[in-house]
């Protein structure tokens, strides 16, 4: 048995023993990766979000069709002349510690998110004066009219406008927090926390759900087990076997190569993680050498393949498809306006152009996720082929979270470029759209700076009529393209292998298990 093997039987066999004897009703998830930090608005880490979806609640959400409802909200009135916003809390709200949850939470966890997130940038921008009225209503005045206000507060990816307690919400943004507490339908044991092996919730007994059936993120969340268990298991052979023998309940995003295996099965059932999808992305350093320099990002264009990249993981039309854009092939912004053809001899020339110099290319490879790991691999050989000397360094999804953030030179820790998989409605417009956001230090993971792009984002954001803002959309892909702050690998679906016994799993823009039974 490999080393990895090893270690996941005696995380599973450590998982059962408590469930058993204490007789509570469990769901074990082996989750894509695992949860380092605990701050979801310092972090666009998805394991982040997913955790912070488990412990807080959000002012508004979306439901199964994108649309946004009231969630802790309970009523809003918008002034005449749109520039005076004023919430109502529902009753019956409050945190796990006991304390009710309050306008004044909600006042400093937005200022919080404002800080770090883009769509909350672009909000703050709009914003006068954000102010309690009482323990159950806040007020938002805009300088002037803005039309993503909804979108913003029900931003159902990373990173979410989660609503903390004050006390915690207090943290500077630029550090991170580590208390869990939070209002949402299940608890984090943080006694029961260890890092690369396990993380347990429990069912929040004060959670007072909403009336309306479960709908993506909006409606009544209700925990349908005692106990929640995210299990490290990176062996994804190892973990098809767990959840083959039923000592796992969900395997998320089982690599294509094992889907065929499951699908022979009866106990066993495969769906579609989520019905938006993802965009995977070529996130590169604009910061640092070589990719600081724009014809080399430019390059990269023109001769990364998409329908390559869906080849690797054995992708069908049902999993991915190539998209000629930095907008998701379903987003009304849609476009391929100045996209670059493959072309390896305009590839070769521009890193000629560029004068490279030789220095390497550090790519953070995450051999547990097999679909990320085949498009590096794809990547390593593309880059080669037009004169990169690149170095792929294995390591796992959390290390790449971790070691993303750092700005120095490759020379120092530092790294070159990573393929990731945004979340399909952080990737559908310019305001919200994770990474094209182009503000320097304030960007994602990458740090691309582009005046023109910021200007271009704004106005989208004040623009009303949908024609109007699909021309500003064009703009943003054609000013993109010059300057390459990423490339899209692909649109991909990912895909969740369960237990047949059970129900009520939802698919929205990112995992969620309220809802689910055993039957």
């Amino acid at each position: 048995m490999q080393p990895t093997a090893v270690a996941a039987a005696i995380v599973i066999a450590a998982s059962l023993a408590p469930a058993a004897a204490n007789a509570e009703s469990v769901l074990r998830i082996r989750p894509f990766g695992d949860v380092k930090t605990l701050d979801p608005i310092t972090n666009t880490d998805y394991m982040v979000r997913n955790h912070g979806y488990f412990v807080y609640d959000t002012l508004f959400g979306v439901d199964d069709k994108l649309a946004v409802k009231g969630q802790m909200v309970e009523s809003w009135q918008v002034s005449a002349d749109n520039k005076v916003w004023t919430f109502k809390l529902r009753d019956g709200l409050a945190f796990h510690d006991g304390q009710p949850e309050t306008a004044s939470d909600v006042v400093a966890s937005m200022k919080r998110w404002c800080a770090r997130d883009g769509l909350g940038q672009q909000l703050l921008a709009h914003v006068a004066t954000l102010e309690v009225i009482d323990a159950a209503s806040f007020r938002m005045t805009l300088n002037r009219p803005w039309g993503l206000v909804l979108d913003a507060l029900g931003k159902p990816s990373s990173n979410v406008p989660f609503i903390m307690p004050a006390r915690i919400a207090a943290t500077p943004p630029d550090k991170n927090i580590d208390d869990p507490t939070g209002s949402g339908p299940f608890i984090m044991k943080r006694d029961e926390w260890n890092a690369g092996s396990r993380i347990v919730y429990v069912r929040n007994p004060a959670y007072v759900p909403r009336s309306e059936p479960a709908s993506g993120f909006s409606g009544g969340k209700r925990a349908g087990f005692d106990r929640v268990e995210l299990l490290m298991l990176p062996d994804v052979q190892t973990a098809m076997g767990a959840l083959i023998k039923g000592e796992i309940d969900i395997f998320e995003e089982v690599p294509p190569d094992l889907q065929a295996v499951l699908r022979k099965r009866t106990d066993v059932k495969l769906a579609r993680q989520d019905q938006v999808g993802q965009q995977q992305v070529f996130r590169m350093n604009s910061l640092q050498p070589p990719f600081n320099n724009a014809k080399l990002r430019l390059a990269v264009g023109y001769v990364l393949d998409q329908k390559e990249m869906l080849a690797a993981i054995g992708a069908d039309a049902n999993m991915g498809v190539p998209c000629p854009s930095f907008y998701m092939c379903s987003s009304p912004y849609f476009t391929a306006a100045g996209w670059p053809k493959l072309d390896l001899e305009r590839a070769r020339a521009l890193v000629r152009e560029s004068g490279y110099d030789g220095t390497p290319v550090v790519l953070l490879d995450p051999t547990e996720n097999g679909v990320t790991h085949a498009q590096m691999l794809v990547l390593d050989q593309e880059l080669r082929s037009i004169g990169l000397k690149t170095d792929v360094q294995a390591m796992d999804w959390g290390t790449v979270t971790s070691r993303r953030t750092k700005k120095e030179p490759v020379g120092q820790g530092g790294w070159s470029g990573f393929v990731s998989g945004p979340a399909g409605p952080d990737m559908m417009e310019p305001l919200g759209h994770m990474a094209l956001r182009s503000n320097c230090d304030g960007a994602w993971f990458g740090w691309p700076c582009d005046a023109q792009i910021e200007t271009l984002r704004a106005a989208f954001g004040d623009t009303l009529d949908l024609e109007g803002r699909k021309k500003i959309a064009e703009q943003v892909q054609l000013r993109a393209v010059e300057t390459a702050p990423y490339w899209p690998v692909m649109n991909y679906y990912l895909v969740r292998g369960y237990r047949a016994n059970l129900s009520g799993l939802l698919d929205p823009p990112a995992t969620a298990y309220w809802n689910v039974t055993r039957q």
